[in-house]
């Protein structure tokens, strides 16, 4: 029997199952085969079976497990990944280590700058144990025994806050006006303050004030019934006491005594300092347990205010230096920061109550008629509603006086510009919105940051403009009034000056101030002792950064003169609301308002249906 097998030389093979031959027959016989199929070129495989073990040739094949490459194409991608790895490292190399240069971004706009400096005017005012970086190098500890002589008052410790101006006064009243215009600034436009490298430094600001309002009533009671309304006294009426006003001295070396006013009904007081903790509990609403605090507060005080009515100032030292003319409107602007702190529909209820609007003079015209300021929160208040209706829109039955608010609001900022002749200018182009009265830069200030934060929330809701009659106006034209506004604060007047202490290189340099204008070293003036400095007229000996003075008079005359408060006085309402204008106007115009933040503890709103009208009757 035969088996056949393929010849692996090309031919058929024969193989007898019953050869017998030897290995020597087989090794002989194979050389007889057809040489010509030998002719053919072999494969690696036949090549071995032909050649002997020290005979086999080097194999041109690499076997790496789960795939068979070429030995070529192996050695030139093994070679090239070495290569490839020395050129990497001989670059990076050369990164490392060559210097570098970095493409610096377009420098900071004047609003960033003066921002800064801005800033630095509340670090100037603190009062009570200093943070060690407080970076003002002239001032220190301060009135360390505030509140803590009055053995009648329940209120002990009032320590801390801010003083007003260039005296160490604290009045309640304007300070709480000033942490609620941060606290409302930092809202809307935390993102412009984190580019500028602020938003810390500004909440930090605000909180210093707020932990001191904390002080200024039992905050932890669900109930109030007395307030702290100021520290110290300003009146030198009565003869020649030691006071604030009458002695000239650094607050540090205060040694005279500073007695604490109360009051028991003070709504306007009550419900702006409600405003000031509701705000600031919005700011600081990461921190649960110090939002929660500063809410409480806020909801007791302002049913303290509504429950004992009355002005903070009626017959009080407050009443010649910041009188409140009604309280009309701080309920408006305290309730309406209540409903955002807290999303409770009973404080919107109240802001949007058309008689409380009535009292607070929403439909009574009059010069003063869209003035916002530290004693008139109407404009502040309306402004902060209209929000509401721009971007929520809550309907019934809060849409009549929310449209009421919103179109009033429109003729405020129609007042604005130049084409109306609700206010006059200076020749330098200064809006008079205190007609002509001193002291005229805060109101501007306040107004410039109404303006650009209206005109800012138009553009969020993809409104390009706003009606005055029937002319429309661009958005861009009320950012251009604020920019003017603040530009002429900034220098851009008839006399190149700055008002703003510290920006530009020509400003007040003998500002009203009692701590920056008596050196810093190891005398002690005493209370008369330092009037020899209050009345030279040297230059500060310490600058009094970020400061912006009480400004102009109404021909754009200005004397930098110390002993006159109307013209070089800086404020701590004042300087809120520039601080405010300024983070509105400053960076990139695109970036705007932050639309939710606001609107963190509000519900989701779903408009009541409007009642069912009256059955017909024939």
């Amino acid at each position: 029997m035969s088996m056949y097998g393929r010849d692996p030389w090309g031919g058929p093979l024969e193989i007898n199952a019953t050869d017998s031959a030897t290995d020597d027959d087989r090794s002989r016989n194979l050389q007889d085969f057809d040489r010509a199929a030998l002719s053919r070129p072999l494969d690696e495989t036949q090549q071995s079976w032909l050649l002997g073990p020290g005979e086999q040739k080097k194999k041109k094949y690499v076997d790496l497990g789960c795939i068979i490459v070429s030995r070529k194409i192996f050695v030139w991608t093994v070679g090239s990944i070495l290569a490839a790895g020395l050129l990497v490292g001989f670059i990076t190399l050369i990164v490392k280590t060559v210097p570098r240069h970095h493409h610096k971004g377009p420098p900071p706009d004047n609003y960033t700058l003066a921002l800064h400096k801005a800033l630095m005017f509340f670090n100037a005012q603190r009062s009570g144990k200093l943070p060690k970086h407080n970076n003002v190098s002239w001032r220190g500890n301060s009135c360390l025994n505030d509140g803590k002589s009055q053995s009648s008052s329940a209120i002990k410790n009032l320590v801390g806050g801010y003083y007003d101006a260039g005296d160490a006064i604290k009045f309640n009243f304007p300070a709480s006006f000033a942490m609620t215009m941060l606290s409302w600034s930092v809202i809307e436009y935390s993102t412009k303050y984190e580019a500028a490298g602020e938003l810390a430094h500004v909440k930090e600001i605000i909180k210093w004030g707020t932990d001191y309002f904390l002080k200024c009533f039992n905050s932890t009671a669900d109930t109030v019934d007395r307030l702290a309304s100021q520290v110290g006294v300003g009146d030198t009426s009565k003869g020649p006491n030691p006071n604030d006003h009458y002695c000239w001295m650094r607050p540090e070396d205060i040694d005279y005594e500073r007695p604490v006013s109360e009051c028991s009904s003070c709504s306007d007081l009550a419900s702006e300092m409600a405003a000031a903790l509701a705000s600031a509990s919005i700011v600081f609403k990461d921190d649960k347990a110090y939002s929660q605090k500063l809410v409480h507060g806020a909801r007791a005080l302002f049913d303290f205010g509504r429950r004992q009515r009355g002005r903070y100032s009626s017959g009080a030292d407050a009443e010649k230096f910041y009188n409140s003319s009604m309280y009309w409107d701080e309920f408006i602007w305290g309730a309406s920061w209540l409903y955002y702190a807290t999303g409770n529909s009973s404080y919107l209820q109240l802001a949007t109550a058309p008689g409380l609007a009535k009292h607070a003079g929403a439909f009574w015209g009059g010069p003063d008629y869209g003035v916002f300021s530290w004693d008139s929160k109407l404009p502040g208040a309306q402004v902060l509603l209209s929000r509401l209706r721009l971007f929520l829109s809550p309907g019934y039955p809060y849409e009549e006086i929310l449209r009421t608010f919103h179109n009033q609001t429109s003729i405020v900022m129609c007042s604005y510009l130049p084409l109306f002749t609700s206010f006059n200018r200076t020749r330098g182009g200064l809006i008079q919105l205190n007609h002509g009265r001193p002291q005229p830069l805060q109101y501007v200030a306040n107004a410039a940051f109404l303006a650009a934060l209206f005109s800012d929330y138009l553009a969020a809701a993809d409104t390009p403009g706003w009606y005055c009659g029937p002319n429309f106006y661009s958005t861009d034209v009320l950012r251009q009034f604020a920019e003017t506004q603040i530009d002429y604060i900034l220098g851009k007047n008839p006399r190149k000056m700055s008002y703003v202490v510290g920006f530009g290189n020509h400003y007040p340099r003998r500002v009203h101030h009692r701590g920056a204008s008596i050196p810093k070293n190891k005398i002690k003036y005493n209370c008369k002792g330092g009037w020899k400095l209050r009345d030279s007229r040297n230059p500060n000996p310490n600058t009094l950064v970020g400061a912006m003075v009480a400004g102009p008079d109404k021909f754009d005359g200005f004397h930098d003169v110390r002993t006159n408060y109307n013209y070089t006085e800086p404020t701590l309402a004042g300087n809120a609301g520039l601080v405010a204008a300024l983070v509105a106007l400053s960076g990139e115009k695109s970036v705007g308002v932050d639309k939710n933040t606001i609107f963190s503890a509000v519900p989701p709103m779903f408009p009541t249906p409007p009642p069912p009208p009256a059955p017909w009757k024939p």
